[in-house]
């Protein structure tokens, strides 16, 4: 299965989702520095895998600081915890990784500085395993909700690159066509990082599964055919209410579900969660370089001075979403009872 981090060796090797899908490219850290650089470079993306990576790159300055005689512990960890955390302030799964890695090193008080990083590095590797795990049951459950016969559009990249394995959106799909309930996946290219285009059309192609890549403003025309049972997407973070933020593009698509009786899933590990976020209006969105949409792959297209809004998530209020699939459970019409529910 792919794995966008692996960790051997004392450094984590990131898989460059820049340079795909024409090139593979591995990026070393061996600092927490270098890991908070690949997180807010892009080099890795996808909540579930930034959440992954910081737990790493928290084990890396904790060795940083064993290194140089310094305090193992969660003062001596401040700035390493800060850095990192700062680095994509959107994604939940970061600061979720985070603070479990701090609550580790917490129990772990009462052990010498090296059996502390040991810890921090098993709690490392379990966030990561446990994420597979949990896309896993995600796939099952989001599958036995897809009535056979049609297809279904995605956006953004929601697959084994977002996360540690298998994917959550996207693994949704991977197992929907190996059982022979969909026919084919609509991929929204997903301006301006085309992670659509580069990564989720790649994912699909590796594993001979049907697609067709769609520019972003033809989703409502590929709605209206009739021919899509369901747009599946994934989350960065959800809200205590059910509402969802997600890569830019998300909540049009929402709405154009909606006007065309079209199904909208989201999937996401509980981890996505933030309980203490009220609702959609509460949550950070990260504004992103203006060069962004001001050029394509390294070209200028627009004027060098062209003002510009690049936020790179939206807000779906969670009226628009009909389920929620997450490993502890699947709601229907997800609200703030039923999102309490799935931590009791």
């Amino acid at each position: 299965m792919l794995k966008p981090l692996i960790y051997k060796e004392n450094n984590l090797h990131v898989l460059d989702q820049r340079a795909l899908p024409h090139q593979e490219t591995w990026v070393c850290c061996n600092r927490a520095t270098d890991v908070a650089k690949v997180i807010r470079d892009m080099v890795v993306r996808g909540a579930p895998a930034i959440g992954i990576a910081g737990a790493y790159g928290y084990v890396l300055g904790a060795r940083a600081v064993l290194t140089g005689g310094g305090d193992v512990s969660p003062a001596g960890l401040d700035s390493v915890y800060r850095e990192l955390a700062a680095a994509r302030p959107t994604a939940v799964n970061l600061v979720w990784a985070l603070d479990r890695m701090v609550a580790r090193l917490e129990r772990e008080a009462a052990n010498s500085a090296e059996g502390r990083v040991a810890a921090l590095l098993d709690e490392a590797r379990a966030i990561d395993a446990e994420d597979l795990e949990a896309n896993l049951r995600m796939s099952q459950a989001g599958v036995a909700l897809i009535s056979p016969g049609k297809s279904v559009l995605t956006h953004c990249n929601t697959g084994a690159l977002a996360t540690g394995g298998q994917g959550t959106a996207l693994g949704v799909i991977r197992d929907a066509w190996a059982a022979g309930r969909i026919e084919q996946v609509f991929v929204d290219e997903t301006r301006p990082w085309l992670q659509g285009a580069r990564l989720t059309a790649w994912e699909l192609q590796q594993e001979s599964i049907p697609y067709r890549l769609i520019c972003d403003g033809a989703a409502a025309s590929v709605l209206a055919t009739g021919d899509v049972g369901w747009v599946i997407v994934g989350a960065d973070r959800v809200a205590a209410n059910g509402d969802t933020a997600n890569k830019i593009g998300t909540y049009s698509l929402a709405v154009l579900a909606r006007h065309h009786g079209v199904g909208f899933m989201v999937v996401a590990p509980r981890a996505t969660i933030d309980r203490s976020c009220p609702d959609g209006a509460a949550i950070e969105i990260e504004q992103r370089p203006a060069e962004e949409v001001r050029s394509l792959a390294g070209r200028l297209i627009a004027p060098v001075d062209a003002p510009v809004h690049n936020p790179s998530f939206d807000v779906t209020p969670a009226e628009l979403i009909d389920v929620l699939v997450t490993e502890k459970g699947v709601l229907h019409r997800p609200d703030r009872a039923g999102v309490a529910g799935l931590f009791r």
